[in-house]
């Protein structure tokens, strides 16, 4: 049986902020409107659907495959805004990249907290 990822939902402060952080950050087009959600469309059929939250929000951490050319566009956007970055996920290297797997890795944070990574080469391969 066949099953693969539709959606999830993403629960933040600030909808429409954080679906156009994150499209932003991806180079994807601007989310759309669905319902009450900010819809940001993913490549292979998933999408990331934005949602208020009611009440404290626990950080999640959401990875990104990407191209080699699209990870050159993402770390130039990061230090452009001057954003805080790193290359592993205990943030001990800042303002570091990795290269996991003979790829190239870096992590950053949007503006709830969410543990945010970009990955030219998928763990394990």
């Amino acid at each position: 049986m066949p099953a693969e990822l539709n959606h999830t939902i993403v629960w933040c402060s600030d909808p429409g902020a954080s679906a156009r952080f994150l499209a932003d950050m991806l180079g994807r087009p601007a989310p759309t409107r669905f319902a009450h959600f900010e819809v940001v469309a993913l490549d292979n059929g998933v999408s990331l659907d934005f949602a208020n939250a009611e009440g404290p929000i626990q950080p999640q951490h959401y990875a990104f495959l990407i191209s080699e050319a699209d990870f050159d566009a993402v770390l130039r956007r990061l230090k452009a805004r001057g954003l805080d970055h790193w290359a592993d996920p205990r943030r001990s290297r800042p303002g570091e990249i990795n290269h996991n797997d003979g790829g190239r890795g870096v992590y950053f944070r949007d503006p709830d907290d969410h543990y945010l990574e970009v990955i030219t080469r998928p763990y394990g391969g």
